[in-house]
């Protein structure tokens, strides 16, 4: 993506972002652009292109790229600006330890969430098995990253919550590492289906061992790419 076509998805985002806008807000902006894709491991973010898309100040704007930063997110290097962050596989191991930790706590737990939270869970399968009937497969990525915050989301805990959508924007990072989009995600649909219907109906515990397998799988398979790929 060049650098006029991010800036130009930048600008659709103005409108998110108000007069009294802060950091935290453009933060929020820029992380959910890389968990959506359009943030690929690498793209410079020019302080001119990404404050003139969002019509920020510079110093708002670099307070952001400081957050995003320390969420390693994005990486600043000396007389060359601010780029999106390349993972590395030990970056991915770590992700997926801090998943394990999050998700399938909040998947044991599941029995006593609210059930608006429980639906969404469901919901974010439904929209990958649509965007797989047309074959979206990027979208498939997304909705698959929406089921996996639905997941975290059980533990009804605003502080998991705000870990795991940063855990998530470094996981969209990895997953470019994979070619092929569609093989990579359409084998994660099913597993998705079979873990979201054992919530629905209670068996919580079944699903959090299902989970745990998901998890070895996902990350094997992760790791493996960026020993033939990866940085």
């Amino acid at each position: 993506m060049t650098a006029d076509q991010w800036a130009e998805l930048l600008a659709a985002d103005r409108s998110l972002l108000d007069r009294t806008s802060t950091a935290e807000r453009v933060a929020d902006v820029l992380r959910q652009r890389i968990i959506d894709g359009a943030l690929a491991p690498g793209t410079r973010l020019s302080e001119e292109n990404a404050g003139r898309a969002l019509a920020v100040s510079r110093n708002t704007l670099r307070e952001a790229f400081r957050l995003l930063v320390h969420e390693r997110l994005l990486v600043h290097e000396f007389h060359r600006g601010v780029f999106v962050r390349v993972l590395t596989a030990d970056d991915v191991i770590d992700v997926y330890r801090v998943r394990r930790l999050l998700e399938t706590s909040a998947v044991r737990r599941a029995g006593r969430a609210a059930p608006g939270l429980v639906a969404a869970v469901d919901q974010a399968v439904t929209e990958g098995e649509r965007a797989a009937e047309d074959e979206r497969w990027w979208d498939v990525g997304t909705a698959n990253m929406r089921f996996h915050e639905a997941l975290a989301a059980l533990a009804e805990s605003p502080r998991v919550n705000e870990t795991m959508r940063q855990l998530l924007a470094e996981l969209r990072l990895a997953f470019h590492v994979m070619s092929r989009p569609r093989e990579f995600h359409e084998a994660y649909l099913g597993p998705n289906r079979a873990i979201a219907d054992l919530i629905a109906a209670g068996d919580v515990r079944e699903a959090a061992d299902r989970l745990d397998d998901y998890f070895d799988v996902a990350e094997t398979q992760l790791v493996e790419a960026y020993k033939s790929y990866g940085p």
